[in-house]
């Protein structure tokens, strides 16, 4: 490949850490106790985590709201990989299998979460692939960080902090059930 061909990876500078481990944790408190009280307590909820990082978000949520309502909530795992608009849209749709979530969301006040809400297209194709297991009573939205700049007409009833951000700015949260860290960094490509 000549030197006019070849694909250059973009570099990244990191801009600042805008949520440390205790921050976070902190977050999530506050947003246990919201979604209690938004259900009128938490028997007929269910959380449903995005893959990768929204499953650690709602592991913890669903421990959070036990130690406050005493009992436990049904806690469960979206892959969204076959539904995502940037995949080609040649050949069969994959089958979904039953029970993959984990519970059955027929009925139930769903909170879809995810890590990052950006162009809403992530959600949109989580909202696909829920609606093939089941239909939910409600479902609301939650995430650790709104960074705005929408294609889609979606947001999100929780959350943890608004953030606006550049284009060129990339949010990245690091989990230690994922990144074997905890923070929230404010990245910027640069040329």
């Amino acid at each position: 490949m000549s030197e006019d061909t070849e694909v250059r990876k973009p570099k990244f500078r990191e801009k600042g850490r805008l949520m440390s481990a205790s921050e976070i944790e902190r977050t999530l408190v506050r947003l246990a106790h919201e979604i209690v009280e938004k259900h009128g307590g938490s028997k007929n909820v269910g959380l449903v985590g995005i893959k990768r990082r929204g499953v650690p978000l709602a592991e913890r949520l669903g421990k959070l709201i036990e130690k406050i309502e005493k009992h436990p909530v049904d806690v469960g795992v979206l892959d969204i990989s076959f539904y995502r608009d940037d995949l080609s849209t040649d050949g069969p749709r994959p089958k979904v299998t039953p029970g993959a979530i984990g519970f059955d969301v027929t009925g139930r006040d769903i909170v879809l979460m995810d890590d990052v809400l950006y162009t809403g297209r992530t959600i949109r194709a989580a909202l696909d692939a829920l609606f093939d297991y089941g239909r939910p009573k409600s479902v609301r939205l939650l995430v650790l960080i709104d960074r705005g700049h929408r294609e889609l007409p979606i947001e999100a009833t929780y959350v943890g902090r608004l953030i606006p951000t550049s284009k060129r700015e990339i949010i990245e949260v690091k989990l230690n059930e994922v990144d074997g860290q905890e923070q929230v960094l404010l990245v910027e490509v640069v040329d």
